[in-house]
């Protein structure tokens, strides 16, 4: 049975900081942006967006194709999580109005969980191919100002529909699997922004490129040159073309830059979505290039801590019919630009607290965060 990727949809936020304009206000030239980095700009969200309104505007996009009758689980990724016990995509399922008849479940291991809520959608399908499941990929990455990780903020969500038959992606069974604990990034319970070790960070994600890859190949006996396109998770692209150029050394192959470019579009402007990131760049994958038809994707799932996957799929004929580029071109060129001194000024406005308070309409998007109550959150759909 093929099973899959049947359709995907994106949001992001309101905002967007050039950082051009970062780079002006802090006496730093553009080029360690542009091209150290490989990032152009990132998204910014409003007052009264989080992880739940960018996943609610992804999915009610992606529904509004299809029978939401037939989903029977909801599977939410992220590493931005709102609530310690309560699953963000228990928000959504109310704000969309889904069936009762489903099961919603949070996954969380940084970047990486959103291939977990893939897999775990697709071994489902496999059980009851009658059944579609929606997972949804949505994160805010939040840096402490004056740190290396500021310019590489950003944030989105993808929402994708798993099926049996799908229009786009057939995920191939067998996938190489890699796990190290390594202190590289972390964000503990008491802080809002995480902590890095830079070089420590770079060196983990390398090393589970290469060994996901090789347990990928002792599972199924693929050689480099079975692959047609490669999509690496991307916490800014330029480290995913380390990643690719690593992985060229390893096994011996000149692979050019060319296998892994398209994917790399929307990133470059959204910035860094965590656990939505591999799937922007399947995103732009698909939208970027009408000739994939029957090719195989090589996709690299990273999570910092660390947990990886190497994967792979197969672009489905008439894909080209299910794609929707004009939705993502929207979101990003829709967003209002920011000063610095705007950005900076959101950043410290941040809610992480409990308290109560009333959050002022700032978002056009259909859903927004209204504030919260006695410990509770509110959310409206317009």
């Amino acid at each position: 049975m093929n099973i899959g990727i049947h359709d995907l949809d994106v949001a992001t936020t309101h905002f967007v900081l050039d950082l051009d304009e970062m780079a002006e206000a802090l006496g730093i030239d553009p080029a360690k942006y542009e091209k150290g980095l490989g990032q152009d700009e990132f998204s910014v969200p409003a007052p009264d967006e989080d992880i739940v309104t960018m996943a609610a505007t992804a999915a009610s996009r992606l529904l509004s194709r299809h029978d939401a009758s037939k989903i029977r689980m909801v599977l939410f990724a992220t590493e931005s999580s709102i609530d310690q016990s309560k699953a963000a995509g228990v928000f959504v399922h109310g704000l969309l109005g889904l069936p009762q008849a489903v099961r919603t479940v949070e996954f969380k291991q940084a970047c990486y969980s959103g291939t977990a809520a893939l897999q775990t959608a697709v071994n489902h399908v496999a059980r009851y191919p009658e059944d579609q499941v929606l997972v949804i990929a949505s994160d805010v990455a939040r840096y402490a100002v004056v740190s290396g990780g500021e310019p590489t903020q950003g944030a989105g969500a993808v929402a994708m529909l798993i099926s049996a038959d799908p229009n786009l992606v057939v995920i191939e069974p067998g996938s190489g699997v890699f796990t190290a604990d390594v202190n590289d990034f972390w964000r503990p319970n008491d802080s809002s922004t995480p902590y890095v070790e830079g070089k420590l960070s770079l060196d983990a994600y390398m090393n589970a490129a290469t060994g996901s890859w090789d347990d990928l190949v002792a599972r199924r006996g693929l050689d480099i040159t079975d692959i047609d396109r490669f999509l690496h998770h991307q916490p800014f692209t330029k480290m995913a073309r380390k990643a690719h150029a690593r992985l060229g050394e390893h096994v011996g192959a000149d692979l050019g830059p060319e296998l892994i470019e398209e994917s790399m579009t929307y990133n470059r402007r959204i910035g860094n979505s965590y656990t939505a990131s591999l799937f922007f760049g399947l995103a732009a994958q698909l939208h970027g290039n009408p000739d994939l038809a029957g090719k195989r994707l090589g996709l690299f799932s990273y999570g910092s801590g660390s947990v990886a996957e190497f994967f792979t799929g197969i672009v489905q004929d008439g894909y080209t019919d299910h794609i929707h580029p004009e939705t993502v071109r929207e979101a990003l060129d829709s967003r209002v630009p920011l000063t610095f001194a705007q950005y900076r000024e959101l950043h410290a406005s941040y809610i992480g607290a409990s308290d109560n308070v009333e959050v002022p309409a700032v978002t056009a998007a259909p859903f927004r965060f209204t504030g919260i109550t006695d410990h509770v959150r509110h959310y409206e759909a317009r």
